[in-house]
């Protein structure tokens, strides 16, 4: 009986009960930082709003990383943005979901935090009739209403995928669709004003490619509009434009049909990987897996509102953190796309997922990425990882730094590298130069050299800076390969004041701390300095000839 009372007290008595025992614990200082930097935009006055630590795990386990564990983080201090699972279509309010999650998200609302809700890809159920215990009816409507690409038959094919030129209007049926559970319902009625919702998808459905597996023209929907003759630059736009009308209309329809105006004000849609390819020029084939068109990098920043794009060190690849084949070297290319995109879309939200390339087998073992760097003798410590994140978070400045882990994984086993990257986060705020910096800081670019990957870049992009590595004492000789080491790695951030030109630099050396390594800043000085295995910052003033560390 007690029970059934609870699952059917209306919405307004569970909110004024959740009221009253909330304001029994004050918000954390850190909570009035991490809403400032969550909601702020992301290019203004106040220079670049200060990062926050983030997760794809969506606390669904409590040994995982909980809804609880991360209220205790904010409790200690830590400027993490809170995560929840995205309500599943349909949801009823009494189901599994609030069990989990009801006590935290009152904590949240309470305090007035920004969230993330973590989904799946929402297009998805435009290609699968059975899903999340419920059926959909959009695989098989008719092929005038339906979204997915035809066959040589004139026929709906789910194996050839969802098709950039397919019906519109299922997609903003679909966005309808998950935003209208009840239980997105109720999350709206207990936290209607949020200061920032990130809606943030998996966005790994099943679509036609425009070159691989056949491409673009096994969809008779294109080839009866355009033929058999276009040019890859054509269906590279043809097909970026087309998905950025339907992801529009989908995200259209799920900003306008929640029920909260706080949340329709404040939603940001955020799709992994929705920047472009970052291994540009990387080998011959890259541009089989790219959209580019004309001065557009990728089409994906002109649809989504934020991109979670990979930090990864692959298991699957032989990509690491200490040779040319990295993330630390391909991030370079979204430097130059950051620059195109902010100019047209001065808000949008850039974060970054990042991977270790951990895996375990089905007795705990390791078997992934750090299991073959431990073969070589090269561990890959907490520490490592530490200053792994750090370049990429100061090569881009994301507005989170978003870790991904399996939904089976533990705090026992991999929460130390989440806690690394809670605290190079936190060292931005906890430094007043790290914070002057971050927020107006230039980085430099090493025109000396250009980028190592070189392969077919577009004319476009062929001028651009792109190369931010600085040179030191250390360095390989050129040319350098994809499997060749880079001892130490290094980039500057400058902030030029009359009579006063400063330079910021960080380093790291991912193999062994190095003593005495020279470091050549362009167009400024050279410093000698140790650089560790956990990374260093230092500071160089053009009037003093001696590098101060900071950050410590």
């Amino acid at each position: 009986m007690r029970l059934a009372t609870k699952v059917f007290l209306t919405v307004g008595v569970l909110s004024g009960l959740a009221a009253s025992a909330c304001a029994e614990e004050a918000p954390p200082p850190v909570v009035a930082e991490i809403r400032a930097a969550a909601s702020a935009p992301t290019t203004g006055p106040d220079g670049r709003p200060l990062p926050l630590a983030g997760h794809w795990n969506r606390g669904t386990r409590p040994e995982g990383f909980s809804p609880d564990y991360q209220l205790e983080l904010i409790r200690r201090g830590r400027h993490v943005l809170p995560w929840f699972e995205f309500p599943r279509p349909g949801a009823p309010t009494d189901d599994a979901y609030f069990t989990r999650y009801e006590a935290a998200f009152r904590r949240v609302a309470a305090w007035k935090l920004p969230f993330t809700l973590v989904g799946t890809q929402w297009e998805i159920v435009l290609a699968k009739k059975s899903l999340f215990g419920r059926t959909f009816p959009f695989k098989d409507l008719p092929p005038e209403r339906n979204a997915l690409a035809l066959n040589e038959d004139g026929r709906p094919d789910p194996r050839l995928g969802i098709s950039p030129f397919g019906a519109v209007e299922p997609w903003a049926e679909v966005g309808k669709l998950w935003v209208e559970s009840p239980m997105m319902r109720r999350l709206q009625e207990l936290y209607p004003d949020p200061p920032r919702v990130i809606f943030l998808s998996n966005n790994e459905a099943p679509k036609i490619r425009w070159a691989k597996n056949g491409g673009i023209e096994r969809d008779k929907r294109f080839t009866d509009r355009y033929g058999f003759d276009c040019s890859d630059e054509l269906k590279r736009c043809l097909v970026g434009n087309g998905w950025i009308v339907r992801y529009r209309a989908m995200f259209d329809a799920m900003r306008s049909h929640l029920d909260a105006p706080g949340w329709r004000d404040q939603v940001r849609f955020v799709g992994y990987g929705a920047f472009g390819p970052d291994h540009m020029g990387r080998w011959s084939g890259w541009p089989v897996y790219s959209l580019h068109c004309g001065n557009r990098f990728d089409w994906a920043p002109y649809a989504w509102d934020g991109a979670s794009p990979s930090y990864y060190t692959h298991d699957w690849d032989a990509s690491t953190d200490f040779t040319v084949h990295s993330p630390i070297v391909s991030f370079m290319n979204y430097v130059m796309a950051q620059r195109r995109v902010y100019a047209d879309k001065p808000d949008f939200w850039f974060e970054f997922s990042v991977w270790d390339g951990s895996k375990t087998d089905a007795e705990g073992r390791e078997i992934g990425k750090p299991a073959d760097y431990a073969e070589h003798g090269e561990p890959y410590s907490p520490a490592r990882h530490a200053s792994y994140v750090e370049f990429g978070m100061w090569l881009t400045r994301p507005r989170v730094v978003r870790e991904f882990r399996g939904y089976l994984d533990t705090r026992e086993r991999v929460g130390a590298y989440f806690e690394a990257i809670v605290a190079v986060v936190d060292r931005v705020y906890a430094d007043p130069v790290l914070r002057e910096f971050w927020r107006f800081g230039e980085l430099v670019p090493n025109r000396a050299h250009r980028h190592p990957f070189q392969v077919a870049i577009p004319e476009e992009f062929a001028a651009e800076d792109r190369w931010y590595m600085l040179e030191t004492n250390l360095d390989p000789p050129r040319p350098w390969s994809l499997d060749t080491e880079l001892p130490v790695q290094s980039l500057a951030l400058v902030l030029n004041k009359p009579g006063n030109r400063r330079w910021l630099v960080y380093a790291r050396s991912p193999l062994a701390d190095r003593r005495d390594v020279t470091i050549q800043i362009p167009e400024g000085p050279s410093i000698t300095v140790d650089v560790p295995i956990a990374g260093a910052f230092y500071l160089v003033d053009q009037r003093s000839p001696t590098p101060q560390r900071v950050g410590r």
